[in-house]
């Protein structure tokens, strides 16, 4: 027999309430998918597009100055580390929508600005406004696949998402190195802005809310308007005022790394591989100019390496992820679907990160031919993508309704990585060569192979106490 709290509390009205995201319409769901995608290719191709003539900008302002022209194009990145500190929690007391339109709009009214900059540090000062706006489509990404996808799909729905994330960064240099030559790297900014801003015309006209919160309190306030009845709340509600609700929610990132030893390491692992990434895009104009007398405008084609990389890891990612599941999830003895096994495409990837970065710094450093050098970026970047896309798959499945909160603290740690590693490149290679420099880089990368293997093994027990702790804290 129900109490009389359980009789207040409003839920979903049955298993296909066809108000549940999750029983949304297929074209309703990939919609949204798709252009949260198309949002964030947008956003990572400000990241890198312009890479190909820093030169340009460096000699129009007149600089000369190694750390300042990697940092220019890597503070991006700093700005996708802070965005997610303010955004996840917003996200998560006001839903997806409104937070989306707020990214569209901040995005493309920073990359305007950057369009009109009159010196390096307005410039500096504008692209990291532009990744602040552009972290929201991250963080939005993963919180709407959380909130619409079931399990058991979500390894699809995620490396269709991620084509955007990892995509952007290698077709952005491509373009800009011919558009630069072409037509000056102010224009690069315009062409992002226009293309920016016919994605916030398109959220504005088919975005629809789906963070079940959210929906759950708007059909509380309308009950309790229709039946007079002030003790209706959603299942959710914990009686926080929403500003207290936003106290408690802003730390839930910093608690992710703080209280779960989960996140932390698979977040150290991810920012890792990620920042090493970022390190090519900021060194492969210099060396392929400098080793291979290649120009600025046909430098951009040094990435297509990068792009092939992730289309075979996110091909291959879609292919498993959700057979690997459902395969285990049967050998199982409880039948239950688990994160965990979200993880096996993680362990192949960690391999293939060392293997492109030994073969990129010695073909590099003993002048090959250029083709090899290329091919071995593109076995970096198979692993980077078979590695980012198991972790955001795991968080997704392992912390549901925090899904955005725990990706919002793999994408802080690792943009952390990718802003500040890549500014030590320069020195390092000067020190010791591209080749022994990338053979440090490698045996880092290999320490951290068995991250996954291990959660694999003894990550249950331990992310099921870390989700009650955060539901606690």
């Amino acid at each position: 027999m129900e109490s009389e709290d359980d009789q207040n509390i409003v839920t979903w009205d049955s298993p296909t309430d066809p108000a549940n995201p999750i029983n949304w319409p297929s074209w309703r769901r990939w919609t949204l998918i798709c252009l949260v995608s198309s949002c964030t290719f947008v956003a990572t191709l400000a990241s890198s597009m312009f890479a190909p003539g820093v030169g340009e900008v460096m000699q129009e302002f007149g600089v000369d100055n190694d750390i300042l022209s990697s940092f220019v194009i890597t503070i991006f990145v700093l700005g996708l580390a802070f965005g997610p500190l303010f955004f996840a929690p917003l996200s998560e007391l006001y839903g997806r929508l409104v937070l989306q339109h707020v990214g569209n709009i901040g995005f493309v009214a920073f990359t305007v600005a950057c369009a009109v900059a009159t010196d390096l540090g307005m410039l500096i000062v504008f692209r990291l406004f532009v990744g602040i706006f552009s972290s929201v489509f991250l963080t939005n990404g993963g919180g709407i696949i959380a909130d619409m996808v079931r399990q058991e799909e979500r390894g699809f729905a995620l490396a269709m998402f991620t084509v955007g994330v990892l995509l952007g960064p290698v077709v952005g240099p491509v373009s800009g190195g011919y558009l630069g030559a072409a037509a000056g790297w102010r224009w690069i900014f315009w062409v992002i802005a226009i293309l920016g801003g016919v994605h916030a015309i398109l959220c504005f006209v088919f975005w629809k809310e789906s963070y079940p919160p959210v929906l759950l309190e708007r059909k509380a306030a309308r009950l309790r308007r229709e039946t007079a009845n002030p003790k209706l709340r959603s299942k959710y509600d914990n009686g926080l005022s929403p500003k207290d609700h936003f106290k408690h929610s802003i730390t839930r990132v910093c608690k992710f790394l703080i209280y779960s030893p989960i996140v932390l390491s698979l977040s150290l692992h991810m920012g890792l591989v990620y920042s090493y990434f970022y390190l090519l895009l900021s060194t492969l104009t210099p060396i392929f100019q400098e080793t291979y007398g290649w120009t600025s405008q046909s430098t951009g084609l040094a990435y297509l390496g990068l792009g092939a990389g992730f289309l075979f890891g996110q091909a291959l990612f879609a292919k498993i992820s959700d057979r690997i599941l459902r395969r285990m999830t049967r050998r199982s003895a409880d039948g239950e679907m688990k994160p965990e096994y979200r993880l096996p495409p993680s362990v192949i990837g960690g391999c293939f990160v060392p293997i492109g970065l030994l073969w990129y710094g010695w073909a590099a450093q003993e002048k090959a031919h250029y083709i090899l050098p290329i091919i071995a970026t593109g076995f970096m970047a198979f692993g980077n993508c078979l590695i980012f896309m198991s972790i955001q798959a795991y968080c997704v499945d392992g912390f549901t309704i925090f899904a955005a909160s725990a990706l919002a603290a793999t994408t802080v740690v690792r943009s952390v990585f990718a802003g500040v590693f890549p500014l030590a490149a320069p020195r390092m290679y000067a020190a010791l060569g591209i080749g022994w420099g990338n053979t440090l880089l490698a045996g880092l990368a290999l320490l951290m192979v068995p991250v996954p293997q291990l959660l694999m093994t003894h990550g249950e027990k331990l992310r099921k106490r870390n989700v009650k702790r955060m539901e606690n804290l």
